[in-house]
């Protein structure tokens, strides 16, 4: 009889406790492999009920406490006791992770370097996507942005299908190849960031080749057969960002559900220089859901999610003499950008959407199921998720999409952990995904209709050794894409262009047939070494593949929220990297140091600069619009990243982070070099030296006050001048540096009888307005005149940010 139909299971009972032993009130108790929690009571005492027998993970957090794990070994029929005591400071280093990894392991013995963010710090910080929120908390990992909601992550200076993003596992697609294309996804469901930094495509294939951002929502928790949840609301001055959201979850007998609908809306923000920023406001509203069953033989879950974002385009059109914001009301061959009229006060600060908007509508279906088997556990992840994205560009037509694109995504990731065998651990499986992409009633045709086929499989070893352990494994993947003929022309009806076919007149053939298979291997061996309890030192060497993305290889038209015409390359080869890690860590009960360091050789490296013609001069294919051409070449990227977080024992209320990364990337192509010159030697869209330092005071809890976890803090956020760009055809400038002064608090309310009632952050970002561009910024380049009357070109960040959240569990 299998081994599944045997499955028993035990209860797991215990006391959350601080570190002078007075218990934790209503603690946080997950098991995140078996998909159960709970909520401890007044006294901190928490029972979970039909928990699998065998090696199981525990996790208790509290709001005010660092998150402490323990596993544990339960018997079939058992009651078992776990005491749990949390620490009312971080200590990362200790941390349990999942993602990158083939089971569940602590932070400091993984050989690929990977960081996380907890609920508790998104919670205290003024955000206007989860991206930003893992950036400030993050070292290594940046953000490409196009104004406050609009944010791409990048790792060690890589970003877009270089960097893989999921939700919960499932991996993200929702043409993530454009500059103005957000990641879809509700920040106020996340419950935890986990970041690989560096090659991940053993686990993942394609696309992780720089490293893996994967968003986490919250499992259920709280007594059994009670209704929980929590109700948010926040407002940020800024842009005047009114956000809310309501989260429910029920557990009963293994049955687990939860529902959460978030809305954001947002006007124009506003800085120093330019004033309120036109065109940079949203409205966005989530609804996410789950119901699934946990029980002794495993646990399988489905989850549906749906957003529907409306972005607004900025093009930072201005009057040349005022800097004030002008608007398109012509189509583009009636346009003048020096003579279009000047928006009002009204608008700049409505919360209407304009006429010149993109609306995204991303939908999400798939089921995580996970089950004991012969000894070891099967894994399966299977969905569907459908992108919709129109830009409408077309000012006297308003309801006329210029962008109107729609990806369909099928995706299975299956994977078995065989029973461990002499302390080795071996993981195998395979995953890909279909994808088709279309274009709906549009008049810009960036890159064809196309098909893509992508699978894999991989073999993953671990092997302790004493205080060493080994990890390593080898994966092949093959991505097959094709597409057909594809024709545009002239629409009579609408007197724009459309999709047309062969032999209609006036159709051009835009995009000729292309097929092509695309193979890659990858590899990494790595290993961590406990040298005493405290220093851990870590390496790993991997080989990465990403097979080149559609608009590399295909693109050959306007994207009109860019304001970018892309031409492409057919002949386009997989890129592959060679990347070396080598990490110290040092941990222990007042520090936590650590410092890593990275080489990456990348074969075959696509980027993109601007065209230009036999004269030197740009390359104007659509006016208004910028061309830019995808190259070829070798590339080389090196950098660090340090962590130092200080908790002196003298003074337990008091705690200091700091940190700092540091990324540079060169064109290795010696080549090009000697025929392009030395303005082509710094890759494009590089982070510049960048640093962050922290303080926070927490007040210790006094008896019968009903405040509690009160917390004071500072932060300064800096960034150094970045003279290492791409200055090769002005695609790139330098960029000043700077550094901004956040300061925070924050209280939560609890009832007579200790319970959490309410939480209460105040968040103040940029104290002292300072005007400033990040490299990153796209929006650093919308200028539309080569010099400006105050001296100042393009469009700054945000300034000065007042913040305050509320949060109401029940």
């Amino acid at each position: 009889m299998p081994r599944l139909l045997w499955a028993q299971a035990g209860t797991l009972t215990g006391v959350v406790r601080d570190e002078q032993q007075r218990p934790v009130p209503f603690a946080s108790v997950a098991l995140p492999t078996a998909k159960l929690g709970a909520t401890g009571d007044a006294q901190g005492v928490f029972r979970v009920t039909d928990v699998p027998a065998g090696p199981v993970r525990v996790v208790a957090s509290a709001v005010g406490f660092t998150a402490a794990s323990r596993t544990v070994t339960l018997a079939a029929d058992e009651v078992l006791d776990v005491p749990l005591t949390l620490t009312a400071a971080p200590a990362a280093l200790t941390e349990v992770v999942v993602t990158g990894v083939s089971r569940a392991t602590e932070v400091r013995r993984s050989p690929v370097p990977i960081a996380t963010l907890s609920r508790r710090e998104i919670t205290l910080n003024a955000n206007t996507n989860v991206i930003d929120a893992a950036v400030r908390g993050i070292p290594g990992l940046s953000a490409v942005t196009t104004g406050p909601n609009v944010s791409k992550p990048f790792i060690r200076g890589l970003g877009y299908n270089r960097v893989l993003t999921m939700y919960n596992g499932l991996r993200q697609e929702g043409q993530q190849w454009g500059d103005e294309h957000g990641v879809e996804v509700d920040g106020y469901d996340i419950d935890r960031v986990e970041v690989v930094k560096g090659p991940a495509s053993l686990l993942y294939g394609s696309d992780a080749v720089a490293g893996v951002v994967n968003l986490l929502p919250a499992l259920p928790s709280g007594p059994e057969g009670r209704l929980r949840g929590e109700a948010l609301t926040e407002y940020q001055a800024n842009n005047g960002l009114i956000g809310n959201s309501l989260g429910l979850n029920y557990q009963k007998n293994g049955f687990q559900t939860s529902f959460r609908a978030s809305n954001r809306m947002a006007r124009d923000y506003r800085n120093a220089v330019d004033g309120l920023v036109y065109n940079t406001g949203f409205r966005e509203l989530t609804l996410t859901g789950m119901v699934g069953l946990s029980k002794a033989w495993g646990s399988s879950h489905a989850y549906l999610t749906l957003y529907d974002n409306r972005q607004e385009i900025p093009d930072g059109s201005r009057d040349s003499l005022s800097r004030r914001f002008t608007r398109q009301v012509f189509e583009s061959g009636l346009d003048d950008i020096k003579n279009r009229p000047l928006v009002s006060d009204d608008e700049l600060n409505s919360y209407a959407i304009s006429p010149l908007h993109q609306r995204i509508r991303h939908y999400r279906l798939f089921t995580k199921t996970q089950v004991h088997l012969g000894g070891g556990e099967l894994h399966l992840l299977l969905g569907a998720q459908q992108n919709n994205r129109e830009e409408f560009n077309h000012p006297t037509v308003r309801s006329q999409a210029g962008l109107a694109l729609q990806l369909t995504t099928y995706t299975y990731d299956v994977r078995y952990h065989l029973p461990e065998w002499q302390g080795l651990q071996i993981s195998l499986g395979s995953n890909g995904m279909g994808q088709l992409n279309r274009h709906q009633q549009a008049t810009d045709f960036p890159i064809p209709n196309y098909d893509l086929l992508d699978a894999g499989s991989f073999l993953l070893l671990k092997k302790p050794l004493g205080k060493l352990e080994l990890s390593g494994g080898l994966r092949y993947d093959l991505r097959l894409v094709n597409w057909s003929d594809f024709y545009v022309g002239p629409n009579p009806a609408t007197g724009f262009d459309a999709q047309s076919r062969a032999g209609v007149p006036g159709a051009q053939l835009q995009f000729p047939a292309f097929r092509q298979q695309y193979r890659g291997v990858s590899a990494s061996v790595g290993g961590s070494y406990l040298a005493t309890e405290r220093l851990t030192l870590r390496a790993n060497l991997a080989r990465g593949y990403r097979a080149p993305n559609i608009p590399e290889i295909g693109s050959n038209g306007l994207d009109p929220g860019a304001h970018i015409v892309y031409l492409g390359n057919r002949g386009f080869r997989p890129e592959f990297s060679w990347q070396q890690d080598l990490g110290v860590l040092w941990h222990q009960p007042t520090v936590d140091v650590s410092v890593e360091v990275f080489h990456n050789y990348v074969q075959n490296f696509i980027y993109q600069a601007r065209l230009l013609n036999d004269a030197g001069q740009p390359v104007v294919i659509v006016p208004g619009n910028t061309t830019y051409q995808f190259q070829q070449a070798a590339a080389r990227l090196y950098g660090l990243e340090a962590s130092l977080s200080l908790r002196p024992a003298a003074l337990p209320w008091l705690t200091s982070s700091s940190s700092f990364a540091f990324v540079n990337g060169e064109n290795a192509d010696a080549a090009r070099l000697e025929r392009e010159g030395p303005t082509a030697r710094y890759l494009p869209l590089m982070p510049p030296l960048r640093g962050r330092t922290e303080l926070r005071a927490t007040l210790p809890a006094r008896e019968g006050c009903r405040l509690t976890a009160t917390y004071f803090r500072a932060s300064l956020d800096g960034s150094a001048r970045q003279n290492h760009f791409l200055a090769l055809d002005n695609s790139e400038t330098a960029t000043a540096g700077y550094v901004l002064l956040g300061l925070g608090a924050g209280t939560t309310f609890a009832s007579r009888a200790g319970r959490p009632v309410a939480q209460l952050v105040v968040q103040v970002d940029n104290v002292f307005d300072t005007a400033y561009q990040a490299h990153l910024n796209r929006l650093k380049y919308f200028e539309y005149y080569a010099a400006s009357p105050t001296g100042r070109t393009g469009i700054y960040n945000p300034g000065r940010n007042v913040a305050v959240k509320l949060v109401v569990p029940f």
